[in-house]
């Protein structure tokens, strides 16, 4: 029967991407490893990786295995908690830059006041490739856009806020703009920034400019709505973005935020998780911070 300590070995391997590697992080030797491995494939009666020279790959099983592997993990040192009110333990969450400068930053912060032996470790990154960590069991759950295409029955989204798309222009730009009265006038003549069209935001901003129908001049591609509103607030473009919950938009000395006429499109950031996982307690709290009210009366009270 296999035992904890083979599904802890299991996702180091998943994690470091062989069995040296995996091996040096948790003080095996590869061959013990290896031997783990094999022992845990023949108790599954599985295959769980494609086998090459110098490393190894989750195949379909192993994937699947790996999931189920974190969520056991997950639920044995969960048993650590020390009474039913408190949280406590590590959890590996995933965040969109954005969020954590906003109401899921607050949330944290509550729930870290209320429980202090909790340990949040927070990955910044993009939605997209958040999903696929959550759902290999990487991580416990993740603040994401709301997909554009379903997700896998193992994963749940729960929104959490809306942010909608709006237009940014520079108070000082460095390129020819003349006052212009139009918005859809500004997007047709200005350079345009482009959130990366392949990302979930991306999406949305395709969607905007499709209800906009406008062409626009785009001059670059970035993957980072921070980078994009300090490129536009030193004067170089315009672009559209997710209003980001918590910040200061009306008090920005470099740009101005521009609400576009007959467009509808919002982010929804949500709670990505797996349906079963050990960490839902955790995860339950920050869903009822939100569900409470609390992040938006925090949002109101930052700008009032």
């Amino acid at each position: 029967m296999s035992s904890i300590r083979s599904f802890k070995t299991l996702l180091a391997v998943v994690k470091h991407g062989s069995f040296a590697a995996a091996g040096k992080a948790i003080g095996l030797t590869a061959a013990a490893v290896g031997l783990q491995i094999r022992a845990l494939e023949a108790d599954l009666n599985q295959v769980l990786f494609d086998r090459g020279a110098r490393s190894v790959v989750l195949n379909t099983n192993g994937r699947r295995i790996a999931a189920q592997a974190g969520e056991l993990v997950a639920r044995y040192e969960a048993l650590a908690v020390i009474d039913d009110d408190e949280l406590s333990g590590t959890v590996v969450m995933g965040a969109l830059v954005s969020a954590l400068m906003g109401a899921f930053a607050d949330a944290l912060w509550n729930l870290k006041q209320a429980h202090p032996l909790l340990e949040v470790k927070l990955l910044a990154g993009l939605s997209s490739d958040f999903a696929v960590k959550v759902e290999q069991g990487e991580l416990d759950a993740a603040v994401v856009a709301q997909s554009p295409r379903p997700l896998p029955a193992s994963l749940l989204w729960t929104p959490l806020y809306a942010e909608p798309m709006v237009l940014i222009v520079p108070r000082h730009p460095r390129f020819d703009l003349p006052r212009i009265r139009s918005p859809l006038e500004t997007l047709r003549r200005a350079p345009f920034l482009r959130f990366d069209r392949h990302t979930w935001t991306g999406v949305l901003v395709k969607e905007v400019l499709r209800q906009c129908q406008v062409s626009v001049r785009e001059e670059m591609e970035l993957n980072s709505v921070e980078a994009i509103v300090e490129i536009v607030r030193q004067g170089f473009g315009i672009s559209i973005v997710p209003r980001l919950a918590n910040v200061h938009w009306a008090r920005d000395q470099g740009l101005r935020v521009i609400s576009l006429p007959g467009v509808n499109v919002q982010r929804q950031v949500g709670l990505l998780e797996r349906v079963r996982h050990g960490r839902q307690r955790f995860t339950g709290a920050i869903k009822q911070y939100f569900q409470a009210g609390d992040g938006k009366r925090r949002r109101k009270s930052r700008f009032a």
